[in-house]
């Protein structure tokens, strides 16, 4: 059998996370959600993300800056578990996660009978992140060498393809895409549907090769 090969070679990209104070904080819900409606969009990926790169082990839940801060700090114990109740994967356009989070905090406010502010030295201090993309020397144009490349790229790699050009660059799966592309639809549609969130990077590398190195075996495999 013939081996399709792609017109355009995925080229694997990595990444560089620069960190930046945004000079806002939060005393209180109320402060909280004023700075939530403006700030910069990169602002709301970070605070939902950023725990991804850095975690090695499952967390019961994925982590929430948001949650976190309104359950520990302000002992709002309901409004953290709804906030990390969102389920970010729903979500293809930053907008739409901020403006959850946003209604969120608005429903519960609106019920609240009082509100505890932070105590000294706990505001909520809102983190701003850019992106800085650096080349790779790993590319594919077929479906075995997307298999090789993907057992060597680094897991910031991994990250930036499955999840910053998801939702912070709104193009979808990097991976998926490339796929349905090479005329794998199928292959591409069982990553689309895994839920990236749930698992540590090198345990979504795992998953991603199985379901690669399974179509490769069909296709080597093809009675002639």
């Amino acid at each position: 059998m013939s081996v399709a090969e792609h017109p355009q070679p995925f080229r694997f990209v990595t990444h560089l996370t620069l960190t930046e104070l945004t000079g806002r904080r939060a005393h209180d819900l109320l402060e909280l959600l004023r700075h939530l409606k403006t700030v910069p969009l990169s602002v709301i990926y970070y605070h939902t993300h950023h725990f991804l790169e850095r975690r090695r082990g499952l967390a019961p839940s994925p982590p929430n800056d948001f949650a976190f801060w309104i359950s520990h700090t302000l002992q709002e114990g309901t409004l953290g578990e709804r906030l990390a109740a969102i389920d970010t994967i729903q979500f293809t356009r930053l907008e739409n996660l901020r403006e959850a989070i946003v209604s969120t905090i608005e429903t519960y406010l609106a019920s609240a009978k009082s509100l505890r502010p932070a105590p000294e030295g706990s505001d909520f201090f809102f983190m701003n992140s850019r992106s800085i993309l650096l080349p790779t020397s790993y590319e594919a144009a077929t479906l075995e060498e997307f298999a090789h490349a993907l057992k060597k790229v680094s897991v910031h790699s991994i990250y930036h393809h499955v999840f910053e050009a998801r939702l912070r660059m709104e193009r979808g799966n990097d991976f998926a895409k490339w796929l349905a592309g090479l005329g794998e639809k199928d292959l591409a549609w069982q990553i689309t549907l895994m839920d990236p969130y749930t698992q540590t990077l090198e345990s979504l590398r795992r998953r991603i090769l199985r379901l690669v190195e399974r179509r490769l075996f069909e296709i080597n495999h093809v009675p002639a």
